[in-house]
């Protein structure tokens, strides 16, 4: 994803919103969030903390966004919230290869050339590390061109190279952007499943201290409360043993 936003960003310098249909750039009056949710639970908040972070974001939005959901726990969240529900992608984890995440980028493609939607923003998890996952918001559409490394720009401004691309600058962005568009929509894809292996790694850890801080805790009660209940049946003992000697 990387690379291609490297080799975007070199063939797109000069370009402009009005070089291809999915940069173009107008007036929102319908938008659309996609909110990309695990389909199981017992992974500690990535799935409340997700769904709360795309909640206020729809409604700081101005238009307030229609979503489109990826991820059964969302599903359940926004059905039970005032919020208009577009479309529910199913079965997305069942075959999470790049063909799934190249239909969705199509899809959306799609609604975004014919007008139907003028603004897609994508809200999903993004993995920081195996102890950190944080809701990430990203614009799909209309495609924002990669900015080209600092060093890159200046080094052409000081010795320009020239470039000759073959075919054609419109050319290439008619092939590159929507295959940047797949890529970046399997890049979400691949750093939600990473964040909630992550995170469910994380919450099983600390159930299980929790749990055997818990073990240790209540063995000690009991050894205590047994302790307790032997020295109390002793003195019975021993006081019924008085009594009788006397």
């Amino acid at each position: 994803a990387d690379l291609m936003s490297e080799v975007l960003a070199e063939v797109a310098a000069e370009a402009s919103s009005t070089d291809h249909p999915l940069l173009a750039r107008r007036d929102t009056e319908n938008a659309l969030m996609l909110v990309m949710s695990a389909d199981r639970g017992l992974c500690g908040s990535f799935n409340g903390g997700l769904c709360r972070d795309a909640l206020e974001a729809i409604k700081s939005a101005d238009p307030e966004p229609k979503i489109a959901i990826i991820g059964r726990k969302a599903n359940d969240f926004f059905k039970r919230r005032p919020v208009t529900i577009d479309k529910v992608f199913s079965g997305v984890y069942d075959d999470t290869d790049y063909a799934t995440a190249a239909g969705i980028a199509r899809e959306m493609a799609e609604r975004y050339t014919s007008k139907e939607v003028d603004k897609i923003d994508f809200i999903y998890n993004e993995f920081v590390s195996m102890m950190s996952q944080r809701p990430a918001v990203t614009q799909l559409l209309p495609v924002k061109l990669p900015e080209r490394k600092e060093e890159e720009a200046t080094r052409e401004k000081l010795a320009p190279v020239g470039f000759i691309f073959e075919p054609g600058r419109t050319e290439l962005l008619d092939r590159l952007l929507p295959k940047f568009l797949e890529v970046q929509v399997y890049r979400f894809l691949l750093e939600s499943i990473a964040a909630e292996h992550a995170a469910r790694m994380t919450a099983m850890d600390a159930a299980t201290n929790n749990a055997e801080e818990m073990l240790e805790q209540l063995t000690l009660e009991y050894n205590r409360a047994r302790q307790s209940a032997i020295t109390s049946e002793l003195m019975d003992i021993v006081g019924g043993s008085e009594a009788l000697s006397e």
